[in-house]
């Protein structure tokens, strides 16, 4: 890993932690269903509503896998879809309680994986991590528009 670019240790580590999959989860049904809350979610942190359109670009795969996932999520209760109160022939997902809840579950798991993967790290380490991570999500959002 020496020789390598800050660019490719960046993908590399993507492509490292894509393919992990969720403890427990033989079948990566949960793992899943997590993503598509987690798509719902960061749309709605964008105030970019959660069409299935908008789901299928938030996770890089097409319309009708986005619709599958979607409706695997419906059918566990993480999500709901209803018409669009702006645009009543669209549809938009949301969390439902228990979605929410599943959410806050899988964030806790994701930071208790940042402490074990920084242990050692200084407070400020960490934070500037973060500070650095969120500058190349929002440029990277920049990017797409």
């Amino acid at each position: 890993m020496k020789d390598l670019g800050p660019g490719q240790v960046l993908f590399h580590f993507v492509r490292h932690w894509s393919r992990r999959s969720v403890a427990a989860d033989t079948g990566g049904e949960q793992g899943r269903l997590v993503l598509v809350c987690e798509a719902v979610h960061a749309l709605s942190l964008r105030a970019t509503s959660a069409t299935v359109n908008a789901i299928a670009q938030e996770v890089g795969i097409d319309q009708s896998g986005a619709s599958r996932l979607i409706k695997s999520a419906t059918a566990a209760g993480y999500l709901v879809m209803a018409a669009s109160a702006t645009d009543g022939r669209r549809r938009e997902a949301s969390l439902t309680s228990a979605g929410q809840l599943m959410l806050d579950q899988a964030h806790r798991w994701q930071e208790e994986v940042f402490v074990e993967l920084t242990r050692g790290w200084s407070d400020k380490k960490c934070r500037d991590f973060q500070q650095a991570m969120t500058g190349l999500i929002e440029r990277s959002y920049a990017m797409d528009v």
